[in-house]
């Protein structure tokens, strides 16, 4: 079946989480959001009453985050960033794990902090995505994180975000983001039904219609203007 231009942008949650934005972007992002009709837009905490004002009565959905991007809060700071962001207007929320407790093995802290925020947002028909990071993670954690979210039934599961640099050797950072290795493992281990997004490196339509293939159900990306727009140019060619 010949991919709609809806299939594409549906995928997208457009990121609005760059620390230099201003309110001008952010704006502005929003605006970019609901004229492309994108999934969502995932948009800094403290500018939700921005998206909410912009996007009501839209179906592009108001998403935020917690926790991020170290996702180093205690846990109660998590619950709380979650319940505020709800009381703001959040339709979906991405949370950062505690990545030194799944690198030590602390499986029932992760399952704790995980599920305190999914009873949240599921009293609230709220939407939520766990946040690996996996440029941090071994693909031992990969899996026992792909397990516990499937197990809570988690909504969705995502790769990174897109902030997790990690010190290279020669003493400058980088980060590597959604990696078809990493997509693969949480493909097979992720059960339905949690759904995978992956971010980190999403920057064309290449890029997506990849994601697409290897079963990503959404993608968080900063380059929405140009993925689309190629989208429907190839669309007009007749080359999609």
């Amino acid at each position: 079946m010949a991919l709609r231009y809806e299939d594409i942008a549906g995928m997208i949650d457009h990121s609005l989480l760059h620390p230099t934005l201003t309110d001008d972007q952010l704006l502005e992002g929003c605006e970019t959001a609901l004229l492309y009709r994108t999934a969502s837009v995932c948009i800094k905490p403290y500018a939700l009453p921005i998206a909410v004002s912009i996007l009501k009565g839209s179906p592009v959905k108001v998403g935020t985050v917690v926790s991020f991007p170290h996702g180093n809060c205690d846990t109660k700071v998590k619950v709380d960033e979650a319940r505020q962001a709800i009381a703001d207007g959040a339709q979906e929320i991405d949370m950062v794990i505690n990545t030194g407790k799944a690198l030590g093995g602390n499986w029932d802290f992760i399952e704790y902090e995980v599920n305190s925020v999914l009873e949240l947002t599921r009293d609230h028909g709220v939407v939520l995505k766990i946040i690996f990071e996996n440029d941090f993670l071994g693909e031992e954690e990969i899996i026992e994180l792909c397990k516990i979210c499937s197990d809570l039934q988690v909504p969705y599961v995502k790769t990174s975000t897109g902030y997790g640099f990690v010190k290279q050797p020669n003493g400058y950072y980088g980060y590597k983001g959604a990696t078809l290795m990493d997509l693969e493992i949480m493909k097979e281990f992720v059960k339905a039904p949690t759904k995978i997004k992956a971010a980190g490196g999403i920057r064309t339509l290449d890029d997506l219609l990849l994601m697409r293939k290897v079963g990503v159900s959404r993608v968080g990306a900063t380059s929405t203007v140009s993925i689309l727009n190629e989208f429907r140019k190839r669309k007009k060619a007749g080359l999609l």
